[in-house]
């Protein structure tokens, strides 16, 4: 007598269905995505290659606006430090107008004006990631040395040009004011201010010193203007900041819409077809012992 072929492969077919989702199942919860392949959804894997590019363009943008955020909040802190210096110079430059001072205290004065010019130097070439701040688009150069043969007793090695950069799509932000703008601006120059104070002490000329003086607190409200460009830079920044942190939650909910595995169902899914295969088996195991004692008989 022959094996009864009419319900063992049922059976099979049924248990290669069962073990099929089994895989699937066990796949969708390690990955945490229902599309794995992009023949499990065409639609959705061709739509999820969109939002991947723009996930990495905004990612791009946020790493673009956190490092500008740093560079411009050092850019701020550098000029705040040149307010504090200034407002230094003016109180030597107030007590160097006193005509009962001697030559000596004078020049004494003039020498602690010569260390303030210093460190304002060294502030103007105040870099950030090996990039220097106030060169324009010199950025690999130190933009300013001390020259004392030079009326502004400095020399500027960079140019006038600003940097810019992209920080959301068609969005682009200036990053710096060039240093021939911030500290030699016609407004009131810095530098020429300090070395004109130097001169006027090293003179004893008290006349010549107010005056000088009197040019430090105008190069001091002009360097507070400019300073207000990076302090509007930096607002700017933190609100774009915010969108584009907003922008990659948006993208990554749309990612789990798209291609995402509902992990709750699968696996409930997954014990079931466990349980089926355990059900398929036994009858299996009931079957086929049975179909060989007739074929036996």
């Amino acid at each position: 007598m022959r094996v009864n072929p009419n319900y063992t492969p049922e059976i099979l077919t049924d248990l290669g269905a069962i073990q099929t989702q089994e895989q699937t199942d066990t796949e969708e919860l390690a990955t945490g995505l229902r599309v794995i392949m992009p023949s499990d959804d065409p639609a959705a894997a061709a739509a999820d290659v969109q939002n991947q590019a723009l996930q990495s363009q905004t990612d791009q943008y946020l790493q673009n606006t956190n490092n500008l955020d740093g560079m411009l909040q050092t850019a701020d802190s550098a000029l705040s430090s040149v307010i504090t210096a200034l407002n230094q110079a003016i109180s030597l430059g107030v007590q160097g107008g006193n005509s009962d001072l001697t030559t000596a205290n004078q020049q004494e004065l003039a020498e602690q004006v010569q260390s303030i010019q210093s460190q304002i130097v060294q502030l103007a070439n105040t870099s950030y990631q090996g990039s220097y701040i106030f060169g324009g688009t010199a950025t690999q150069t130190a933009p300013y040395t001390l020259d004392a043969t030079q009326p502004d007793g400095v020399d500027y090695n960079g140019n006038n040009g600003v940097n810019s950069v992209e920080i959301a799509q068609g969005t682009s932000i200036q990053t710096n004011l060039p240093g021939s703008q911030v500290f030699q601006g016609a407004g009131g120059s810095v530098m020429g201010a300090l070395q004109q104070l130097v001169t006027a002490l090293q003179s004893g000329n008290t006349t010549s010193i107010g005056t000088a003086t009197t040019q430090v607190g105008t190069a001091l409200s002009y360097v507070s203007q400019q300073r207000v460009f990076y302090d509007s830079a930096v607002s700017q920044l933190n609100s774009n900041q915010s969108y584009l942190q907003q922008e990659q939650v948006n993208l990554q909910t749309q990612e789990t819409t798209l291609v995402g595995a509902d992990i709750p169902a699968v696996a409930t899914e997954l014990s079931q077809a466990q349980t089926a295969q355990s059900a398929t088996l036994a009858a299996l195991a009931q079957i086929i012992p049975q179909s060989l004692l007739n074929y036996l008989k």
